[in-house]
């Protein structure tokens, strides 16, 4: 059965991972996926992630989360803004700033996959991903 939403369910693996505290966390590799991890790790959300290889035709991608002690995690929140039902998309100068500019806001653009800081130099829109903070 196809997945309707994979940038969602990466999302909620993430966020659940966080919740419960682990080291690591595994998904199905797309493109897409492996741009918003470089993103969160550009950013310093997450530690590092890892595409890997497996045996059969498809790959995974697995993320390091990040804690900055033992109890705490340097990802507050995560939220899917654009869906496959409802697509968001702004201009170049109406890119959200995410908690006072605390958080960042990733964007699917014509020159790929940025943050709001890179998408308001490059002064360019596009559809509004998801918010991280």
């Amino acid at each position: 059965m196809s997945m309707t939403d994979p940038v969602a369910d990466m999302l909620t693996r993430i966020r659940n991972a966080v919740m419960r505290r682990h080291e690591s966390v595994v998904m199905p590799a797309s493109r897409l996926k492996g741009e918003i991890a470089r993103l969160l790790k550009e950013e310093g959300f997450i530690r590092q992630y890892y595409k890997l290889v497996t045996d059969g035709p498809r790959t995974s991608l697995k993320i390091e989360l990040k804690y900055l002690n033992e109890d705490e995690p340097v990802i507050g929140g995560l939220t899917r803004v654009s869906t496959p039902g409802r697509r968001v998309y702004v201009g170049s100068d109406r890119v959200p700033k995410v908690k006072g500019g605390y958080g960042v806001a990733i964007l699917s653009t014509s020159r790929g996959v940025l943050t709001d800081k890179q998408s308001r130099q490059t002064r360019v829109g596009g559809e509004v991903l998801c918010y991280v903070w």
